[in-house]
């Protein structure tokens, strides 16, 4: 029972974590729609298959496995992320697996998920992959997989034990590969989960090279990405993730190039200084389990943004990063229910990424009075010129001027002395100020 409240505990952290509430943006006209996929082959453990193909299909196209987080699902990813709007443009098609088991974790603790052929899940997803490849000219070249929290451990698992079939993969908040091996038939491994399981970069190699016994062909290259504040799959594992990827291809674990794409990231790149280095890490100073899913710089990873767009590419600059666009929840927003607590105080922290025409907004609201908020709006004026595009873990309106935030489903509940964390994308035309006050169910608060 302990393990299993555990398990269920950290299902329902991860879930919190990467839930987002996006204010709705048009999409570009398409006739193309996400579609199940039913017998698609062996599935072992009862996955379900939901396949993107945009109207034009490029000639030779890229092919790109999208893993959920626990409690997640593949349409959830579909509609959370912008891999479905960018293969509209690029031509590449996409497959959202999702799992069935009562977790909607994926397994990547057995020994039969992490053995080549083995069973389970990888399996599965196999089938899924060869599928596609059956019915498109599906370059061989450009097969890759990405995911977020436990999305990103079966990343992880997929290039360990498939090294043939995917060329690349980008790893959201996740642990290295094996990290979460158990033997007693749990599926969570909290030593993992919390920094805790540290090894060589020789032992690490040794357990992807292990997971298919005599491989000497190709490895696939990988992309890292973690949050320095994550409290749920703590940060030590980006390192030891680094340091896996690295041995198995060879390298030195001491970059090759370093830089700061924006304000609080850090970048390494070992065996190559260019963007498709054989091991790419963002280090992300101050960020939590919730971190943005960059996309574009995914495609970028990948080379899949080098195809001939099969859509014109927006006419303004894209920002250097993404807000966060992990799935919303399965319980939609409430609607009606008005707020039925105050505050006794409160204090804001607002903190402003931005760019040429766009910024992000990190919001943290912190109940500072004695008794819990239960429903809560957080009252707001953005300066003239900005406008909300989407956000993540409120819903907001209107989108611009004086805006007003309201929980979400599982976040209405503030309890003394604790925070929530909200925010949103905007776009700007030159003025990236913050809001000079901020009012919590009409109390205001202090700002910090």
């Amino acid at each position: 029972m302990r393990a299993t409240t555990r398990l269920l505990g950290a299902a329902l952290v991860a879930a919190v974590v990467t839930a987002l509430a996006a204010v709705t943006v048009p999409a570009p006209a398409s006739a193309a729609t996400l579609t199940e996929v039913t017998n698609f082959g062996t599935n072992p453990t009862n996955l379900r298959m939901h396949l993107y193909v945009p109207d034009t299909v490029a000639p030779r196209p890229g092919l790109l496995v999208v893993s959920h987080y626990c409690t997640g699902s593949g349409p959830a990813m579909y509609s959370g992320t912008q891999y479905a709007a960018l293969a509209d443009r690029y031509g590449y098609v996409v497959i959202y697996p999702s799992v069935t088991r009562s977790s909607k974790c994926w397994d990547v603790a057995s020994p039969q998920a992490l053995r080549r052929d083995g069973g389970s899940d990888p399996v599965g997803i196999m089938s899924m992959v060869n599928h596609v490849r059956q019915r498109y000219a599906v370059d061989p070249d450009r097969i890759f997989a990405t995911g977020t929290s436990s999305g990103a451990m079966m990343t992880n698992v997929l290039l360990a034990l498939y090294p043939d079939v995917f060329s690349a993969g980008s790893s959201f908040a996740g642990v290295p590969h094996a990290c979460f091996a158990t033997t007693n038939g749990s599926e969570w491994n909290s030593d993992c989960a919390n920094g805790q399981i540290i090894r060589t970069a020789a032992q690490w190699g040794d357990l992807v090279r292990g997971s298919y016994p005599g491989y000497t062909g190709r490895r696939p290259r990988m992309q890292v990405w973690h949050g320095t504040n994550d409290d749920t799959l703590r940060y030590p594992n980006f390192g030891e993730q680094i340091k896996q990827w690295t041995n198995v291809h060879g390298l030195s674990q001491t970059p090759t190039y370093t830089d700061t794409p924006q304000s609080g990231y850090t970048r390494t790149r070992y065996g190559g200084s260019g963007g498709t280095a054989p091991v790419e890490g963002i280090s992300m100073q101050g960020v939590t389990h919730n971190l943005p899913v960059d996309a574009g710089q995914v495609l970028r990873f990948f080379g899949l943004d080098r195809t001939t767009p099969t859509t014109p590419p927006p006419t303004t600059p894209p920002p250097t990063t993404t807000p966060p666009t992990t799935p919303p929840p399965t319980t939609p927003p409430p609607t009606t229910p008005p707020p039925t607590g105050a505050p006794g105080a409160c204090r804001v922290g607002y903190t402003v990424s931005s760019w040429a025409n766009g910024l992000t907004a990190e919001i943290t609201v912190t109940n500072t009075g004695g008794s819990a908020v239960n429903g809560w709006t957080l009252a707001f004026t953005l300066p003239g010129g900005q406008s909300i595009t989407n956000g993540w873990n409120a819903t907001y309106a209107p989108t611009s001027g004086a805006v007003t935030a309201r929980n979400v489903s599982y976040n209405g509940t503030i309890a003394p002395n604790s925070s929530v964390g909200l925010g949103f994308q905007a776009t700007h035309t030159g003025n990236a100020g913050k809001p000079s006050s901020f009012q919590l169910n009409g109390a205001t608060c202090t700002v910090v």
